[in-house]
Formats: structure tokens, C-alpha cells, sequence
């Protein structure tokens, strides 16, 4: 548990092209790691697949989890908001950035699985 006003850590989507990217800071702003997601091209919220999301060293030199949009199948896709999402990591990694990867998970989802209404608004 953090006091009130105390940072955990923070995520900031990255200035990226074609690939979406973010990077995971700790309290003190450090990057620890980095979130690096498949061309945008390729995420699409019908997509009839898992899209995954390689979450990598601080370096960005090796991958140390993921987190995947899991396809829920047709009729759940179509007719639902609901979404599947499953994240792995290490099991000695920080607390503080085992929280920030859960935010960066609701990021994800936020940013390309949702969809908006007709007034521009998420639902």
C-alpha cells in the first residue's frame, strides 16, 4: 500500500510510428521497462485472433512477459464489450511494476479496444 500522494509508477505512451509503444518508470521516473505492441495496422478490435503485446527489458534487448487480447470468438466478440485480456511477467518482479503493467494493461485496452460511440465517445 502506497500513502496518499505517494507515485508507484507511472506509464507514457512513447512517440512511435507505426508500433504502438510505452514505458513503464518507477517513483523515482527511472525507466524499468517497455511495452511494444504489433504494427497498428494489425489490431484491429474484430480481429479473429490474439493480439499481443511484448513487454520487454528496460534495455529492450529481451522480452520479460506479455500481455495478450485474447480472442473470445465470434458471437462474444460481436454482440459483447466485454474483453479478455491475460498478462504474464516475472514472478520476482517489483510490486510497483507489476501494478503499472495491470494500468498498462487498462491503457491497452482503452486505447485500441474500445469502441466509440457516435459522439466520439468511448463505451
Amino acid at each position: 500500500e502506497s500513502p496518499p500522494g505517494n507515485k508507484v509508477a507511472s506509464v507514457k505512451q512513447d512517440c512511435a510510428c507505426c508500433v504502438p509503444k510505452l514505458t513503464l518508470y518507477d517513483e523515482n521516473d527511472s525507466g524499468q521497462l517497455h511495452i511494444e505492441g504489433p504494427c497498428q495496422m494489425c489490431i484491429c478490435p474484430s480481429c479473429p485472433c490474439d493480439v499481443e503485446f511484448k513487454v520487454l527489458s528496460a534495455s529492450g534487448d529481451h522480452q520479460v512477459g506479455k500481455i495478450t487480447k485474447q480472442w473470445s470468438g465470434f458471437i462474444k466478440e460481436a454482440f459483447s464489450d466485454a474483453d479478455n485480456f491475460g498478462i504474464s511477467f516475472p514472478m520476482d518482479l517489483d510490486v510497483k511494476m507489476k501494478a503499472a503493467l495491470i494500468g498498462a494493461l487498462f491503457i491497452i485496452d482503452f486505447m485500441f479496444f474500445e469502441q466509440k460511440n457516435d459522439n466520439g465517445k468511448h463505451h
